[in-house]
């Protein structure tokens, strides 16, 4: 009898010395995060720690995401041409998502996120501190709003 040994995990090379994990199927380990593209962040810990920003890009292999003018970093570009002059550019550098939380600009408070099921069968994140819905604010809004209206005109007949 020979022991079966478990498959590791492969890494794809992606640039000379970047690696990422892979599965088997050399697929690329893809990690869920709580943040997604447009969120409102705070940074909780780092050189930019209390400074709040929106999420413009998410690396999902690399668990990282980049906020508008948070983790700037200083890029010096030569001249391509002979009478151009070179250049210093500032850009936003990733930051790892477990560095920032979600924040609330009505409340004003940083929050975990949390999932619910609406009435209607969707699924949405929503901050546990103040309630407020993540995904789809303006549409729970309507929805509320609504059911409100019908309330009204059951109790007025």
């Amino acid at each position: 009898v020979k022991p079966v040994e478990q498959p590791s995990s492969i890494t794809a090379k992606v640039k000379r010395w970047e690696r990422k994990e892979c599965k088997p199927n050399s697929l690329p380990v893809l990690h869920k995060m709580h943040v997604k593209v447009g969120d409102t962040v705070k940074v909780i810990s780092g050189k930019d720690k209390g400074k709040i920003g929106e999420v413009t890009s998410v690396i999902k292999h690399k668990s990282s995401i980049i906020v508008s003018e948070i983790n700037l970093k200083t890029k010096h570009v030569k001249s391509k041409e002979e009478g151009e002059q070179g250049q210093i550019i500032k850009m936003e550098a990733p930051i790892h998502s477990s560095n920032v939380m979600l924040y609330s600009k009505e409340k004003n408070v940083v929050s975990r996120v949390g999932h619910k099921t609406l009435e209607d069968g969707k699924r949405v994140r929503y901050l546990i501190k103040t309630g407020e819905i993540i995904d789809s604010a303006e549409k729970w809004k309507k929805a509320i709003k609504e059911k409100e209206k019908t309330t009204e005109l059951v109790a007025a007949s």
